[in-house]
């Protein structure tokens, strides 16, 4: 089963936590505190892997939580920070943000690594607390929660000639008779429902891969048929095949399906005709082709190289692959994503800081305190310890949340929910 685009979840491993600790050695006098830091949690890290070819192994396992970091230890010794957690996807395998759609990786190249989720922070032990007037703090922080998101991975095969066409123009006859590749071949539209790869060895002993994708109809681009499925791996090819049907057979024009498909490819992408485009005209050896063949080539406008073909009889095939093969070596790689322009082009723009907080009322009338910084800086907290609370109590007041809940008209004894956790509001 060829799988080309999945949503998993990941998350980087927590931080370990802080240790509070003092020093007890004997002939030590006023040995003071040594609760050490706790270790950073691992991050979660994709690596191209050339052995695979599909993204099946993310149909059974769909979440991927890395381990979290080692938790401090006495005599201010720092914990062990995780190993990062290596996932192996194909080469060809593109990440996006699930939520935002912001490409975070395209990996290609084999043993090509991109961080996907961090891991967080360890917390601090109670020996960085101390100061000269609390020499023995009873505070250590929690590690720092790890970064989590659901992703979407999408495979773009890697192939160096894409055929292009209408269903049942005979791409993959073609695949079949110049690779070892064996696709399914039948009298019917859609035999082929994933992209099938070969690869091809020209007279010269030159090679190059050629993907086989499949077939192309009107309105591909807005899904119809197999649409996004075949466009999206027609993105990465450095020069398009496109295999006409010259016996007419179907009752289509020739000419009007070359300008039929090139639309589709323009409307999914106007990038894809900046490829260089062979035309093969298939099925020569039947009746009528050759007459379609003139016709064709008296209405084509565009300066693209014509090779009359049969691939079931083989006429015409050295010259087309001699050719295919000068235009690859030719024809330098078409990135996906500009960098260059990225980084050339920087747009300075006003953005309204996001607030660390939000309150708002539940159904029973307690506030809700909740906002990622407010919320992480909570679960770093240490809520067994009196004095982590007090601590936390001092950073909500300078956060101002003390002041919007009374604006918000919170009186002595209302109760305060943050997480799973409620509070009282005292004055």
């Amino acid at each position: 089963m060829f799988v080309d685009k999945v949503s998993v979840f990941v998350k980087g491993g927590d931080g370990g936590n802080g240790m509070v600790a003092y020093r007890r050695e004997k002939y030590v006098p006023k040995g003071g505190p040594a609760g050490g830091d706790g270790g950073k949690g691992a991050d979660v890290v994709f690596e191209v892997d050339e052995g695979l070819r599909t993204l099946m192994d993310f149909r059974y396992q769909r979440h991927f939580k890395a381990t979290r970091g080692e938790h401090g230890r006495p005599k201010s010794q720092h914990g062990r920070n995780a190993d990062d957690m290596v996932v192996r996807v194909p080469p060809g395998t593109t990440v996006l943000n699930e939520e935002t759609k912001e490409t975070i990786a395209d990996l290609t190249v084999h043993g090509q690594r991109a961080v996907i989720a961090k891991g967080g922070r360890g917390g601090r032990g109670n020996s960085r607390f101390a100061t000269a007037t609390n020499p023995a703090p009873e505070i250590a922080e929690n590690g720092e929660p790890g970064e989590e998101k659901n992703v979407v991975l999408e495979l773009k095969v890697l192939a160096d000639v894409g055929l292009v066409g209408f269903p049942s123009v005979g791409k993959s006859t073609l695949l079949s008779v110049v690779t070892s590749a064996k696709p399914k071949i039948a009298d019917y539209h859609f035999t082929t429902i994933t992209p099938n790869l070969g690869v091809v060895e020209t007279d010269d002993h030159r090679s190059f891969v050629m993907a086989d994708l499949p077939g192309l109809i009107e309105g591909a681009h807005q899904g119809v048929g197999l649409g996004h499925q075949f466009l999206r791996h027609i993105e990465r090819t450095k020069v398009i095949v496109h295999v006409i049907d010259m016996s007419a057979l179907e009752g289509r024009d020739p000419y009007d399906d070359f300008l039929k498909i090139n639309d589709e490819l323009k409307q999914y992408n106007l990038r894809l005709l900046e490829r260089p485009q062979i035309i093969v005209a298939n099925k020569m050896d039947m009746p009528d082709s050759e007459e379609n063949l003139v016709a064709f080539k008296e209405k084509l406008t565009e300066d693209y190289p014509v090779f009359p073909i049969s691939a079931v009889t083989r006429q015409g095939l050295r010259q087309l692959l001699l050719a295919v093969a000068d235009k690859v070596d030719q024809t330098p790689e078409f990135p996906l994503y500009e960098k260059e322009e990225i980084k050339s082009r920087v747009m300075y723009r006003h953005e309204k800081a996001e607030e660390p907080f939000k309150i708002s009322r539940d159904d029973d009338g307690a506030f809700v305190l909740s906002g990622e910084a407010v919320e992480k800086l909570f679960k770093m907290t240490d809520i067994t310890r009196d004095e982590s609370i007090r601590r936390f109590s001092r950073q909500l007041r300078g956060m101002g949340v003390d002041e919007k809940l009374r604006e918000r008209g919170a009186q002595d004894g209302d109760i305060v929910r943050l997480l799973e956790f409620e509070f009282e509001f005292v004055e």
